[in-house]
């Protein structure tokens, strides 16, 4: 079936879908170490819908979900494979979640926190990456502990080596190889959120949010195909 010019207008203005990845989120998104060429969920999820557009896929890596709304104003990609945020509906549409990830802290192993529950304590630092999905959660349930802003998680993970903070927040997925590396560390065996991942585009591109909506409905198994 032929892609409305509607569609095409918005979703691919210059003939190729530029998808802005989160590097830092590795339950999503892989980089070849020697290479750089990305892998993973949201790649693939990317290509698919490219295939179904008919337009080549160029991967916009960036470090932190913060670097890509920031980038959002300058024209750099037509979709975001980001999480979804209610703080974040002013500016972008967001499609059916594609998958969920968790979140959660690390923290030293000698810490007397044992759960979730236990780090929302006066006098505590929590490390949260600028921006990202799950640091608007932790602002949203923290009361006491005190939020220690940084731009990437892996800034936050330096700042509680450092001895700066009392725990790092960030995915499951991005923390436990530290935990696993490094027998000074442990992740909390709960999460604080589980955030779900969603296809954005710009909120005006009303054609294109509806369009990627349906696909990922469709990609999941969950909807016809368009």
């Amino acid at each position: 079936m032929a892609i409305p010019d509607s569609v095409l207008a918005e979703l691919a203005p210059i003939g190729t879908l530029r998808a802005a990845v989160n590097g830092s989120n590795a339950a999503l998104v892989r980089i070849d170490d020697r290479t750089g060429v990305p892998s993973g969920p949201s790649v693939d999820l990317a290509s698919a819908l490219a295939d179904k557009v008919g337009c080549p896929l160029s991967i916009v890596k960036y470090p932190s979900a913060a670097a890509i709304l920031a980038s959002a104003e300058r024209n750099e990609w037509d979709i975001a494979l980001i999480a979804a945020d209610p703080s974040r509906t002013d500016r972008f549409a967001f499609s059916p979640p594609y998958t969920f990830v968790t979140a959660t802290y690390l923290v030293p192993e000698m810490s007397d926190a044992q759960s979730v529950a236990d780090m929302d304590v006066s006098g505590r630092r929590i490390a949260a990456a600028r921006g990202a999905a799950y640091t608007k959660e932790i602002e949203r349930q923290v009361k006491h502990a005190t939020i220690v802003y940084v731009e990437t998680p892996s800034a936050a993970v330096e700042m509680l080596r450092a001895g700066a903070s009392d725990a790092a927040a960030g995915l499951r997925q991005s923390l436990e190889p530290t935990a696993l590396g490094d027998p000074a560390f442990r992740t909390l065996p709960d999460a604080f959120s589980e955030i779900p991942q969603t296809v954005a585009v710009i909120k005006d591109n009303k054609a294109a949010a509806a369009f990627v909506a349906k696909f990922v409905e469709s990609y999941l198994g969950r909807g016809s195909p368009q």
